[in-house]
């Protein structure tokens, strides 16, 4: 639709949304701004605009720089695996035992919930983008105080900081992401937060190879400061905006998103007209608040998005994580164990990466589906290893094939990260209305979150009570089991609009193929038959 211009694309104002109309005052506003000039009488002097997409690169940069906190919850997660072995050597300064190894990996995710919770309720109170600013101060402060620790009560209280930070740019980075993206681009850049995590986790086990714990701690200070400076520079989403009533900042916004040849005014249209038709109103008090909250498209997504991310974490992902250098010197290889780490962050790394790509292409069922199957075939391999490897230890008889457990936690990373990694963070920006996507998605990476202190806590007393190869039994069991919910419950989000994906958790649709309910009247099919590339709110 490129012949198209903004003459022809603006309705007149009888036609137009009252929200819309641009009167003089706003006019100025407009002219003044980057957004794409307005007239009506000299339609040969202005430049083409078009329906269907926006600048890719604008919104790829938008995405990227929202994640950067992320590579922080990687650097927290990595940081534990080279760290408490260094602790535990007799020569270290400060000498921990395994009971205290235990708190410094799971600490950091006891605070992380909170973090979630109060990210959550900032998103939108406040905004996505000044939240995002917000939660580099605690992973700041968290990091230095690693660095300058004198004993391991520092190290401690550095750990819950920089865990409290970790969760407060959970939500408010995937959020962000999928609410200046459109469709087509989504489901790639609202996993770029995985990506960020497993580039953290790389560059912590790489640095961590050849650097002390306290000079790690330093460098991993300057990752928040960056992000911090970065989104200083980026404008708050249109859709939180439109929520607040600010069209005209809206339009600014998705203006600055989107480049000055896009039709700014039909997509802005079309959110006003979701959100008048469907009555979404901005949420002013607890009632509201809670109402909201226990509707059926809030709790609908919520129940699945709980109970993937309780599958996905007791597959044992993050006692792979927390625990490399110790799971790889205990699994019997020969190689060396800081080396192994490195590609394992390598791989974890790279397959990301492929997921995101594998998202625009597959959509999100078929991942979870390798990565349910992966996951407990992997684990079921690596626990039975490890029983004979015991035999084997017990009647002192040499190891045999000790690739295999390299080659089980290689293939458990692979089959995790094309799925389990990257599926459930992009459905938190995904499959809430608008008006909670900030608390309930706190709530969600809360969740999330709880269920790593607990995997990460438990896995020590694991691995005394059913050995270490009945815990990688469980784990593996747990993930099989899952693959069954996963088939009969979760959705298919690819490709579609998030109108769509509220229509159908709010039951005015049978499936996310289009399908209207029986005896619901189609009063928003403007809105949901949208040209292909377009983003609503």
């Amino acid at each position: 639709m490129s012949g198209r211009y903004r003459s022809d694309a603006v309705r007149p104002s009888t036609e137009r949304s009252p929200l819309l109309h641009i009167n003089n005052d706003t006019k100025s506003l407009v002219n003044n701004s980057t957004l794409p000039q307005i007239t009506a009488t000299h339609p040969e002097r202005e430049r083409p605009v078009k329906d269907g997409r926006g600048k890719a690169l604008r919104q790829v940069i938008a995405a990227f720089i929202a994640n950067l906190g992320c590579i922080n919850t990687g650097l927290v997660f990595g940081f534990s695996a080279v760290a408490v072995p260094q602790l535990e050597d007799p020569t270290s300064f400060i000498k921990i035992d395994e009971f205290q190894a235990s708190w410094v990996a799971s600490l950091s995710s006891a605070s992380t919930p909170f973090g979630c919770v109060l990210g959550g309720y900032l998103m939108d109170r406040i905004g996505r983008r000044l939240t995002l600013i917000l939660t580099e101060i605690p992973l700041i402060f968290g990091w230095i105080l690693i660095a300058s620790a004198q004993n391991i009560e520092m190290i401690y209280i550095g750990r819950l900081l920089a865990g409290l930070g970790s969760g407060m740019v959970g939500a408010p980075a995937r959020v962000y992401t999928c609410e200046v993206t459109q469709p087509h681009l989504r489901g790639m850049l609202g996993a770029l937060a995985s990506v960020c995590i497993s580039f953290g986790v790389l560059l912590q086990y790489v640095l961590g190879s050849c650097l002390n714990w306290q000079i790690l701690s330093g460098i991993s200070s300057i990752i928040p400061v960056i992000s911090l400076l970065s989104m200083l520079i980026m404008p708050e989403t249109p859709n939180y905006l439109l929520n607040r009533n600010d069209v005209e900042k809206a339009r600014f916004s998705l203006s600055r998103l989107r480049g000055s040849t896009f039709n700014v005014d039909k997509e802005i249209d079309q959110m006003v007209h979701f959100k008048q038709s469907n009555n979404v109103q901005r949420l002013t008090g607890i009632k509201d608040t809670i109402r909201a909250l226990i509707s059926p498209s809030t709790l609908k997504p919520f129940g699945i998005l709980y109970l993937y991310f309780l599958i996905y974490q007791f597959s044992g992902v993050n006692t792979i994580t927390f625990y490399a250098v110790e799971i790889f010197q205990e699994s019997g290889t020969n190689m060396n164990k800081y080396l192994a780490t490195i590609i394992l962050g390598l791989v974890r790394l790279s397959f990301t990466i492929l997921a995101c790509i594998a998202l625009r292409k597959c959509g999100r069922r078929p991942l979870t589906f390798i990565s349910g199957i992966g996951c407990g075939t992997t684990m079921l391999g690596l626990g039975t290893y490890l029983y004979y490897r015991q035999y084997w230890l017990d009647n002192n008889l040499p190891m045999q094939q000790t690739w295999i457990p390299v080659a089980c936690i290689f293939l458990y990373t692979i089959a995790c990260t094309m799925g389990f990694l990257v599926v459930p963070w992009v459905m938190i920006g995904e499959v809430y209305p608008t008006q909670v996507r900030g608390i309930i998605g706190g709530f969600t990476t809360c969740s999330a979150h709880m269920f790593v202190f607990i995997v990460v806590k438990t896995y020590p007393f694991l691995s005394h009570s059913i050995q270490r190869y009945g815990t990688f039994w469980l784990y593996g069991c747990i993930s099989l089991f899952g693959t069954i919910f996963f088939y009969f419950c979760l959705p298919e989000t690819k490709g579609k609009t998030l109108q769509e994906i509220e229509d159908y958790f709010c039951g005015r649709t049978q499936t996310l193929s289009g399908k209207k309910q029986i005896g619901i009247e189609d009063t928003t099919q403007s809105v949901l038959t949208p040209l292909k590339g377009q983003l609503l709110p």
